[in-house]
């Protein structure tokens, strides 16, 4: 019997090429060396230093490689592919996206595909290692072992359910191939081509994984909120059950909720502090809020994020990269949502109007823009309480306490200075305000499609309702093709499909 630890870059370096089936190979840095159990298992990898060096990666170049593939393109999945935002440029990837015309061709669909995957193979290099290593060097400590493993966990079946939510039936590489030879080529050749595992699968094994991780991650801490906590693998669990899959179970979306309820959060008083700043040279951006779960930070204004640029401005250097148009505008039906809430509140913190050199949507003397990035050392946040809040309202709802979700929606309006909403009259009417609220509450946090795909049916198509009447109510939308469901994937990327003969192409593409 052989043990294989695996390593990522052999994974996608071959998936970018024809396999050959007689290579000639060789072990180098990149691999890991495979040796029989009798004779011991040696590999890049091999001291507490080189675990403590990945799980420092993690959290300083793996996450934070967020910004393009897991900020910037999701926007434009979650806002623009909805009524929030129009896509904001001409770039043709994001305009086909927002007209429902992508293909397989989308240059963004298949960074995001290689991204997502890229992440998860990140994650193995610690899963697959720590536990070899644990045994081996005694400076690694059971605690540590537990916590780093835990961490690579959360950030793996995040990427993982992201996939999921794209593209459905997706990839699950949970380990690292070892080098290919002419002996293995059989054995190994899924590893490094895998199909697509379905649906089902992938959730099974999420919720295996978080619910190990939850057990075994960090605690909340309320100084470092870019820590992946007890906490965040909570709320990714309650998300996980609330999606229509063969896993959906709303009394653990409740109960999950609860329990990251319960464990030091609460809601910031003044909404616009979530992405508030300091003025001036001496000031810093908002981070660690008591609302914030996770988010991902920058501290340093020489060093710091530069996905604001896409947005609007960077409140500390204003006339940087501000001389094209940006991406994600705000729609002229979300400022009316919130024109018809009486909600300032949260419109003002949502929504910036500038002037610029442009007049793509507005014009160049009263432009809107998404606010919520307005500095470039602005975090990300990824879950916050006000999200959770939300989610327990829906869970509420489709178990039949209608009060209860009304109570939830009501805590999050109560910020916003809003009246609160009555107790619905039926499931259908209680998801439609809980929709409404969350549009409101969550904009340009890459939630609005997916939320009315999650509550969309053959009988109540809240997706193509929405979807269908933008351009039809506003001309400055793009043209949009009908949806169906089978556009509420996208399409896998036809390079990934040319490279890898086991996986098959979404239907209707």
């Amino acid at each position: 019997m052989k043990k294989i630890f695996i390593l990522s870059a052999a994974f996608f370096a071959l998936t970018a090429c024809t396999l050959d089936l007689t290579p000639i190979t060789s072990y180098n840095e990149a691999n890991v060396t495979l040796t029989d159990d009798e004779q011991g298992s040696t590999s890049q990898y091999s001291t507490r230093a080189d675990m403590e060096g990945l799980r420092n990666s993690l959290y300083n170049s793996w996450v934070k490689d967020i910004q393009e593939m897991g900020l910037e393109d999701w926007l434009v999945y979650s806002e623009t592919r909805a009524d929030n935002a129009y896509c904001g440029t001409s770039t043709p990837e994001i305009m086909a996206l927002e007209g429902n015309k992508q293909d397989g061709s989308n240059n963004n669909i298949k960074r995001d595909w290689n991204w997502y995957q890229n992440q998860v193979s990140n994650s193995n290099q610690i899963i697959c290692n720590i536990d070899r290593i644990a045994e081996s060097d005694p400076t690694l400590s059971a605690a540590e072992r537990d916590q780093w493993k835990a961490e690579a966990m959360i950030w793996r079946a995040f990427c993982f359910f992201r996939l999921t939510l794209l593209w459905g039936d997706a990839p699950m590489v949970l380990s690292i191939p070892p080098a290919l030879n002419a002996e293995n080529v059989e054995e190994v050749y899924p590893l490094y081509f895998p199909d697509r595992v379905p649906l089902e699968q992938v959730y099974e094994k999420l919720v295996e994984d978080l619910t190990w991780a939850a057990e075994h991650a960090p605690a909340v801490d309320p100084t470092n909120k870019m820590l992946m906590s007890n906490a965040f693998a909570k709320g990714l669990l309650a998300r996980v059950y609330a999606e229509n899959t063969p896993f959906r179970d709303w009394t653990k979306v409740a109960d999950y909720c609860k329990e990251v309820e319960g464990m030091g959060f609460d809601l910031e008083p003044n909404y616009a502090d979530l992405w508030g700043y300091e003025e001036g040279d001496a000031g810093d951006a908002r981070r660690n809020s008591i609302e914030s779960i996770f988010e991902v930070q920058w501290t340093s204004k020489s060093s710091g994020n530069w996905v604001f640029m896409m947005y609007h401005r960077n409140a500390y250097n204003p006339n940087d990269s501000y001389s094209w148009a940006k991406w994600t505008t705000p729609s002229r039906n979300l400022i009316k949502a919130y024109q018809d809430e009486g909600d300032e509140v949260r419109m003002n913190a949502s929504i910036v109007w500038d002037k610029c050199t442009w007049s793509n949507y507005y014009d160049s003397d009263n432009y809107a823009f998404m606010h919520k990035m307005p500095t470039n050392v602005s975090s990300i946040l990824v879950m916050r309480l006000a999200e959770i809040y939300l989610l327990h309202a829906e869970a509420l709802a489709c178990t039949g306490d209608l009060k209860g979700a009304a109570d939830y929606v009501n805590k999050v309006r109560e910020r916003a200075k809003l009246a609160d909403i009555p107790v619905p009259a039926s499931k259908d009417e209680a998801i439609d305000a809980i929709l409404k609220e969350r549009r409101l509450e969550l904009a340009f946090e890459g939630f609005r499609f997916f939320d009315l795909v999650r509550h969309s049916s053959p009988e109540n198509d809240r997706v193509k309702k929405v979807h269908d009447a933008m351009n039809a109510e506003d001309s400055y939308w793009q043209s949009r093709i009908p949806m169906d469901p089978t556009h509420y994937l996208l399409p896998v990327p036809t390079e990934a499909l040319n490279n890898n003969p086991n996986l098959k192409q979404n239907a209707g593409y």
